[in-house]
């Protein structure tokens, strides 16, 4: 069986196009194309879309990417199909951040990029006092940035297509500790109904 090779698009000096998808494009999807964008370095042109984006980006976010000195006056909320229509950009990698946008991957992207899921709690789903949101969308950032730093970390060069593709879907894995507590932790949810 042959090694598959990398696509003629993935060389060393390639700028990489890089979709991050969400339900409604305000949060977490904004927040990985901000810092795959800062962490990638001019390595990686980030972009994010939503399956129903709301047209309004979370204030929240606004204000975790601001506190890193990111630029926001031209973040938007906008839908996927934008990137899926004749004249967009070719993406090389496009990854969804949440449960039901990775449910509803049914478009066909140009170019034919490498896909992953990595999920992550929606903070703007947080009930609670400023405070109590402020720390939900900070410790998502920092989640995302985890994963991100991971992503753009990789020898994107020096791997064919096949360990390009293991890789990506391993950073959306939850870590083994995490796994260990969650199931540690549903006996007692399963006690307490």
């Amino acid at each position: 069986m042959a090694i598959p090779t990398l696509p003629e698009s993935l060389h060393m000096d390639k700028v990489y196009n890089v979709l991050v998808l969400c339900t409604g494009n305000s949060a977490r999807s904004i927040l990985g194309e901000a810092l795959i964008n800062t962490l990638g370095q001019g390595r990686f042109r980030a972009f994010s879309a939503g399956s129903h984006a709301g047209g309004v980006v979370n204030p929240y976010a606004i204000a975790q990417l601001q506190a890193i000195g990111y630029p926001t006056e031209r973040l938007r909320s906008k839908s996927w199909d934008a990137f899926a229509a004749p004249g967009a950009p070719e993406m090389d990698f496009v990854l969804t951040v949440c449960d039901q946008a990775a449910g509803e991957m049914c478009l066909i992207w140009p170019g034919h990029p490498m896909t992953a899921h990595w999920g992550f709690e929606d903070p703007a789903a947080v009930q609670g006092s400023d405070e109590v949101k402020r720390h939900a969308f900070a410790q998502v950032f920092q989640q995302i940035r985890s994963r991100v730093q991971s992503f753009v970390e990789l020898p994107l060069g020096k791997l064919d297509a096949a360990a390009i593709k293991r890789e990506i879907v391993a950073i959306g894995q939850p870590p083994p500790d995490a796994i260990r507590a969650a199931s540690a932790s549903e006996p007692a949810e399963q006690a307490g109904r």
